[in-house]
C-alpha cells in the first residue's frame, strides 16, 4: 500500500497540470450531472484521456520520464497521442458547456465576446489542416532535436513548456480528425481529407523513429549527464525510444483512419459528408 500511495504521488508537483485535470473532470462531472447524455463510452473515453495525462505528469512516473529517454517518449506518446486523442473522440464540447455555471456560458456573447472573436480566429488558423499537421509533426521534431532536448530536460520552466504544447497541440490535431458537430468554429474536412492529414504525418514520424531506433550515437546525453532511473545501455535506451516514436504514434493514425471511416458510415442514406 505505501509502495503504490508513494507512486502514485507527483514526482515534481505542477499545480497548473494538477488543477487542469482536475477541472477538466470535474466540469465533465457536473455535465453528466446536470442532463448531459453523452454516452457510456465517449464518457469513458474523454475520463480515460484526463486520467493517463494526469499518471504521466502527476504521479512518480514522472520520475522515469525525465531520467529515462524511452520513458520519456512514452509520455510524450500519451501526452501528443493517446491522451488527446481518447479525449477529443469523446467531442466533450456540449457536456463541458453544461458543467459551467450559467453566468461563464454567457461570457463568449457579453462583454468579453472581442476576446473570444480573435481566440476564434485564430483557432480557426491553427485549424487549418496543413498548418495542423505541420505543427503536429513540427513539434515532435523541434523537442527532439538534441541540444533543445538537453535544454529542455535540464530546465524545470522548458520542460514544463515542452509538456504543455505536447498536450495542446494534440488537443488541436485530434479534434481536427474527429470533429463531427454542426458546422462552426472548427473547419469541416471530409473523411478524405482527415485521412489524406493522417496519412501525411506518418512519414515524418517513421523518419525519425527509424532515424533514432538505427542511430549509432547516443543522441540525448541528458540522460547521462543526469544518470538513468536504473542501469540500461544508453543504445539501448534510445532504440526503445526510437522505437516508440516510430511503430505507436505511426499505428495510431491508422486506428484513426479506421473509426473515421466508421463515422461515414453511421451517417444516413444518402448523406454526403461535410466538404
Amino acid at each position: 500500500m505505501n509502495t503504490l500511495f508513494e507512486w502514485l504521488r507527483p514526482w515534481e508537483p505542477s499545480a497548473p497540470v494538477f488543477l487542469a485535470c482536475i477541472l477538466a473532470a470535474v466540469l465533465y462531472a457536473a455535465g453528466l450531472l446536470r442532463g448531459a447524455r453523452p454516452g457510456f463510452w465517449p464518457a469513458l473515453s474523454y475520463f480515460a484521456g484526463v486520467a493517463l495525462i494526469y499518471l504521466v505528469t502527476q504521479t512518480h512516473y514522472d520520475y522515469y520520464s525525465q531520467y529515462l529517454f524511452s520513458a520519456h517518449r512514452l509520455q510524450h506518446l500519451i501526452l501528443h497521442h493517446l491522451g488527446p486523442f481518447l479525449i477529443a473522440l469523446a467531442m466533450p464540447t456540449a457536456v463541458l458547456a453544461a458543467g459551467l455555471p450559467a453566468a461563464v456560458r454567457r461570457w463568449p456573447r457579453g462583454p468579453a465576446a472581442p476576446v473570444f472573436t480573435l481566440l476564434r480566429g485564430g483557432y480557426r488558423i491553427l485549424q487549418q489542416p496543413f498548418i495542423a499537421g505541420f505543427l503536429f509533426v513540427g513539434l515532435i521534431y523541434f523537442w527532439l532535436t538534441p541540444e533543445i532536448h538537453f535544454d529542455a530536460m535540464l530546465s524545470i520552466d522548458l520542460y514544463w513548456l515542452m509538456n504543455w504544447t505536447m498536450v495542446l497541440d494534440g488537443l488541436l490535431f485530434w479534434w481536427l480528425i474527429f470533429e463531427r458537430g454542426d458546422r462552426g468554429v472548427t473547419p469541416r474536412l471530409s473523411p478524405g481529407k482527415r485521412i489524406l492529414v493522417l496519412a501525411l504525418v506518418m512519414p515524418p514520424q517513421i523518419a525519425l523513429g527509424a532515424f533514432i531506433t538505427f542511430s549509432d550515437q547516443n543522441l540525448f546525453e541528458i540522460y547521462d549527464v543526469c544518470g538513468r532511473a536504473f542501469p540500461i545501455d544508453p543504445l539501448l535506451d534510445q532504440q526503445i525510444g526510437g522505437l516508440i516514436t516510430w511503430i505507436p504514434a505511426s499505428m495510431m493514425s491508422v486506428a484513426a483512419a479506421i473509426i473515421v471511416l466508421a463515422f461515414r458510415l453511421e451517417k444516413p442514406d444518402g448523406q454526403k459528408a461535410s466538404q
